[in-house]
This record gives structure tokens, sequence and C-alpha cells, in this order.
């Protein structure tokens, strides 16, 4: 390959799809100083463009790597040879480890030694590929598979790595079929020859990429197998990869909290209720300083439809009598429920396993084995609090004390700074109920900051929420709910941490009951909150999570009996009756019109229920499908014969003769670019022992010649040509 601007364009074009190895390696791991590879690769690839000899290119780059060592382990100059002694020494040592496996205890010098000659490796296969074999797809293909991979399962971000991919692989592509073009072809380049391949080209990358872009982007039909494949070793939002990153949803793991996690938009249940609800699965009490823990566990068994003693809403607290309805996507053994269960109804009998403590649910079948269930209604009330109620159940000698130590629990080491910004927040509050709603509202303001990525992992020995509340104010639902329980407890309020869902997004209105609505809760809906004990009132649920806002309804009238202030954070869905009876006759018609909106969701709603099922029978069909055009050879000539064999007319013998043909190269008959038709046809004749396809071959030219045959021609032609396609069945 000569050293032209062309060839220039190939190798800068190979840096650069190089190059993009290199950029998520100093974000997805801790290797530091990635200018020195980058500057590695940019040196292996020029001294190969200026075609050094192989001395000097490994003079070249020997001493760039010697001399990054130098840089980034050794404090020592580089032409002090002491450090080039203390390397070299260390090399055989380093080699036993790798041959007795023991990797972690490789130095860190042998680390970036190891990764400079990987890349010196990956630079001489590249220029391989473009100089020998002038193909890259290879390398192309592996890059995608590479950042997609990262950007899957790491916080690597690889939408402008994918585009920038894209446009150098296909680039490089054009260029090396039009160099095998030209060598195939033996034409020689020029200006002329290049300009007018290359312009097609740019245009058609250029065209690709700028629809790409503006084009709409569709939500995906089908569930995210990532997820699903994590989910199998790991259902909830613990760490999946070892590396402080977690995946959302539901965990039983919360005794370390922090860090950045990875959205899922995987399908856990369907609910269908007249509002939205947040739904609980359990609850946790004992607070360590890094995250929450049962304080103990004390299950007992009652039956599935009896009423469920959870959480029970005290009767002079008004409340009104919902049912809803659960269809589960995902295997997941406990109940999921609102607020003031009542009863849980299945389609077989089923025993409940309640753990007091947390208030964990779990379904068990008639051999005490944990099931997970397709369906199932809930029972439950949703009370109405009243504000002069609250603000007057705040006296600490209404509880027990065993109680109140047990939910008023702090680490011994909580810093002091936690309980005086509790204070300060609280100042003036004369009940436990506005001291409550003072947290709840501290956490609103702009100080703090809801973010799902950049999340810090408390040190060994920081506070988790002195850490948020003091130092980075940045995180997630587990930062401000755990803040605000331990701010409350810290001056002797009694909370608890719940975990659950918040109740989703809606779908459409039931078709069987207008009144009530259709919501979908994916694991991007796992959440937690707070509630706080009143006394005569019972666990009253808090949000203090910036952003989000629960269903619970306070009623804030005077003791007058004059409307004062009401808060009631009703979802966005809850619409007054009127507006809803609209929206239930409009949604009636839609339903009975074809909308593609509907389809979709069918669709979706679908694929994501039965994915295994579709993968499995994809897998099925496609080996099916392979097996049958593997043996194609076999079946197609009894539909050649099928096909011509009613046919009357003379002139289809050119047909026919075509279709011979490319059964006997399907048989492994192959004619040669420079081989007539009837020296093919004696070689035929050879092989079968006839004198079969020379006859036809003489008819077929006859017609090819006259585009006319006498007249029942076709009768005697077909049953040679019938003969011949028999024979290649065997």
């Amino acid at each position: 390959m000569k050293r032209d601007f062309q060839t220039f364009l190939l190798y800068a074009f190979s840096f650069l799809l190089l190059w993009e190895w290199l950029r998520p390696v100093e974000q997805v791991t801790s290797t530091d100083h990635i200018e020195l590879f980058v500057i590695f690769i940019l040196l292996s690839f020029a001294v190969s463009f200026l075609k050094l000899k192989w001395i000097w290119k490994t003079i070249l780059k020997g001493w760039f790597v010697l001399f990054s060592l130098n840089k980034v382990h050794y404090d020592t100059g580089f032409f002090d040879f002491s450090w080039l002694s203390s390397f070299f020494s260390n090399l055989i040592p380093n080699f036993g480890l790798i041959l007795t496996r023991d990797l972690l205890a490789i130095t860190n010098e042998f680390r970036t030694f190891l990764f400079f000659i990987l890349l010196w490796l990956m630079v001489y296969l590249v220029h391989y590929w473009l100089l020998n074999r002038k193909r890259i797809f290879i390398f192309f293909f592996m890059t995608l598979i590479y950042i997609t991979v990262l950007d899957t399962f790491t916080l690597y971000s690889a939408n402008l790595a994918i585009v920038r991919t894209v446009v150098i692989g296909f680039a490089v592509m054009g260029m090396l079929t039009y160099y095998r073009i030209l060598a195939k072809e033996q034409v020689n380049s020029d200006s002329f020859i290049t300009r007018k391949w290359m312009r097609p080209l740019v245009l058609m990358i250029a065209f690709s990429v700028i629809v790409g872009i503006i084009s709409p982007k569709f939500e995906p039909i089908w569930p995210d197998p990532v997820p699903y494949l994590k989910a199998a070793g790991n259902k909830g939002g613990d760490d999946v990869n070892g590396s402080g990153v977690s995946k959302v949803g539901y965990g039983t793991d919360d005794s370390r909290l922090g860090g950045p996690f990875i959205g899922d938009d995987s399908i856990v249940f369907q609910s269908e209720a007249a509002q939205k609800n947040y739904w609980k699965v359990e609850t946790k009490d004992h607070y360590s300083g890094k995250g929450w823990i049962p304080s103990d566990t004390n299950p007992y068994h009652i039956a599935g439809d009896t009423i469920i003693p959870v959480s029970s809403i005290p009767s002079n607290v008004e409340a009104r009598d919902e049912t809803a309805s659960l269809s589960l996507f995902m295997d997941y053994t406990h109940l999921i429920y609102p607020a003031g269960i009542q009863r849980a109804q299945f389609k077989r009998n089923y025993t409940l396993e309640i753990d007091s403590t947390k208030e964990k649910i779990t379904i068990l079948d008639f051999n005490s084995t944990p099931i997970a269930p397709d369906s199932y209604s809930v029972q439950y009330k949703i009370p109405v609090y009243a504000a002069t109620d609250l603000r007057q159940t705040s006296e600490p000698g209404q509880i027990g004390e065993e109680f109140l130590e047990k939910y008023t629990q702090l680490p011994e080491n909580l810093p002091e700074r936690v309980k005086e910004l509790a204070e300060r927040i609280t100042e003036g509050k004369t009940n436990w109920f506005d001291k409550a709603k003072a947290v709840e509202s501290y956490f609103s303001g702009s100080g703090f900051i809801y973010d799902q990525k950049n999340v810090a992992v408390p040190g060994e020995n920081e506070d988790y929420v002195d850490q948020f509340l003091f130092d980075t104010k940045i995180g997630y639902c587990d930062n401000f709910s755990t803040s605000m329980a331990v701010l409350l407890r810290s001056i002797g309020i009694p909370t608890r941490w719940v975990k659950g869902y918040t109740g989703g997004d809606f779908l459409k209105f039931s078709e069987s009951d207008t009144s009530k609505q259709i919501y979908q809760i994916t694991n991007n809906n796992a959440h937690s909150w707070v509630e706080v004990y009143f006394p005569n009132q019972g666990w009253v649920p808090f949000e203090p999570t910036k952003g989000f806002s629960n269903n619970i309804a306070i009623d804030f009238t005077s003791e007058a009996g004059t409307p004062a202030a009401t808060e009631t954070t009703v979802p966005p869905e809850q619409k007054p009756q009127q507006d809803l009876e609209k929206d239930s006759s409009s949604s009636k018609k839609n339903n009975q019109s074809f909308t593609f909106n509907n389809i979709w969701l069918s669709i979706k709603t679908f694929m994501s229920k039965n994915w295994k099922w579709i993968l499995l029978s994809l897998v099925i069909v496609g080996g099916a499908a392979g097996l049958t055009y593997r043996g194609r050879g076999k079946w197609i000539p009894y539909l050649y014969l099928l096909q011509f064999r009613l046919r009357t007319k003379d002139e289809n013998i050119g047909k026919a003769y075509l279709v011979l043909l490319d059964q006997l190269e399907r048989y492994g008959l192959k004619r040669n670019e420079d081989q007539t038709l009837r020296n093919y046809a004696r070689y035929i004749d050879t092989f079968f022992a006839s004198r079969e396809m020379s006859r036809l071959t003489d008819r077929y030219e006859q017609y090819l010649y006259h585009q006319k045959l006498p007249e029942g021609s076709w009768k005697d032609s077909r049953e040679l040509w019938e003969n011949l396609i028999k024979k290649t069945i065997a």
C-alpha cells in the first residue's frame, strides 16, 4: 500500500477506531494516564505508515513504553537506570504470579507493561488486516460489541461512540472495498476514479448518520434482556457487577446503601385500581450508619383469605374501602400491597407467612413452599387523616418504652450535627406532626439534588446520612428517606423505613370497570419512603424525596370548620369525577376504534410477559428453518417438478433449463466460468453415465438461437429434464 493521502486516511481512521477502545477505560476502571496509551497507538500507526524498518519500530515503541513506565510509576529520572534494574528484576516474579493465577498480586507497573504489549499486538493486527487482508469488518464489529456491552453493563454512555464508530467503520470498509476491486480488476488508480468512488461513499455515510440522528426514536417493544440475565441470580437492587453500581429494583439487602444504580424498565406488575397507590413490600427498623437491617424476625402463618394484621388503621381514622387487582410479571413470592391492606384474594388457596417485624408477607402453597402467583386482588382502606388529630397525638408517654426505643434507635457514633440540624429544622414546632412536616419540606429546598448516578458511597468511618446531609446533598430515594427517618429519630419521634414501589405509569382505563385505571409498575418505580408513628393514628407515610409525592390525604380544615388549607397529594391521573366520566366515555369510543397506540401497547405488554417463550419459539423456528434450508437440495427439486409438470408451452424449456443449472450446482456439479454449455453437458453426462444432458442442451440452444421449437418439443424435453432433476435428489 502506497504512502498517499488515501492510505493516510486509512491509518487515521484505524487509529480513531482503536481509540474507541481506550475511551471507556478511564471511566469504568481505575486506570489513569490514558493519554500515554493514546500517544502510543498513534506512534505505532505513524511508524507503520512511514514504513520504518522493524528494528527502528521496535526501538521507538520500546523506548516510549519504558518512558511511560518511568513517568507513571517511578520518582527517579528516566536516565537514572536504577529504576530499570528494579523493573526488570520484578518481571520474572510477576510472570510467576500469572502462571499461578494470583492476578491480584501483580504489581501496577507490570500491569501497565502488559497493557502496552496488548496495545502493541492490537495495532499489529489492525495493520495486518489493512495491508494484507484489506478487510477490517471483524475489528469494526468487535468494536461495536465492546462499546455497546460497556454501555449496557456500566455507567459509560456510548451514544456518541456508536455514531463515531459507525462513521469510521463504514468509511474504512468502503475504502478497502475500493482497493480490493482495483486489485481484482488490475486497474490503476487515479484521482478521477478515486473521487468517483469516494464521493458516493461520503454522501451515503453522511446521509445515513443524519437520518439516524433526526429520525424519531420509538420506545422498545421487547423488554431489555440484560436485567433478566442479571436478575437470574439477583432480583433486586443489590450490587450486580462488584463495582458499587446497582440495578434499580427490589432487593433484600439494604445493609450498605449508596452509590449509583442502573435503570431498568422491566415490568414488575400492573394494577387495576381507582387511583394511584404506593405499594409496600417491607419495612425495616434498625439503622446501622451504613444502611437498614431488621432488628429481628417473627414469622407466623395465617390463611390466605383472612384479615391481614399489617399496619391496621385505627377505627377513629376516617377511611374508605377500595379494591385493586394485580397482574404479576416477575416471579416474586412476596405480597405487594397498599397501606391499609385488609385481605388478599387468590385464585387458589394459599397460606400467608407474615414477618411482624418487617411486615413482609410471603405467599406459600400447601407444602409451605414460597410460590409466585400470576395475579391476585387486594382489599384495603384509604385513610383521610385530620391534621388536628395528628397534632394532638404527640406525647411519648402514650407509647410503650420498648416500642419507642425500637423505632428511635440510632447508632452510637452518629455525628452530633445530625441532631443539631433536626433541632434547627423543627425549631418552634410543638408537636410531632408539624416537626415531621418541617423535616419533609426541608428536602425540597434548592440545596438538595435528586440524582441516580453521581451518588457517593460512605467511607469506612463515614455515616450514610451525615454524608448526604452535609457533604454531597445529591442522591435518590434511599438518601432522602433514610435521612428523614434518622433526623426524626434523633429528636425522639418514632419512624421506620419502608420499601416498595410508586404508583407507576397510567396505561388506560379498565375495560371491565371504567371507574378504574390500569397502571404499569416497573423496576424503575422501586422506591423507599418514611412512616411516622402517631398514637391513636397509627403509621402515617411521608414522602421526603425531591420530586415525588404520595397519595396520602390530610384534612387541614380548622377546628371551627372553616377551610384553612387542604393538602392532598393526588396523582396526576386523578381527575374530578365529571372529567373522569368524560374521559371514560371517550375512552370507550377510542377502544372501539383501531388505534396504533393500543396495538403498540398490546404488543409491548404481550412481549414483556411472554418474551421467554417467544425467544424459545424463535430459536426453535430458526433452527428448523436452518435445517430446512441446509437440506433444500432434497426438497426443492420436488417443487420444480410440480411447477413444470402442468406446463405445456414449448417456451418453458428456457426457464426449466436455467432451473436445472441451479439445481446441478446446488448438487455439487459446478460449472466453470469459461466452460461452454456443451462442455458442461458432456461433464454432466459423464457423471451420470447418460446422454440426457447433451440432448437437452441441444434443444435449449436451438430454442435460445431461434426462439422457437417444433410444436410438442417440450413434452419430450420435459422427460429429459425431469430425469436429470430426479438424479439430483438421490
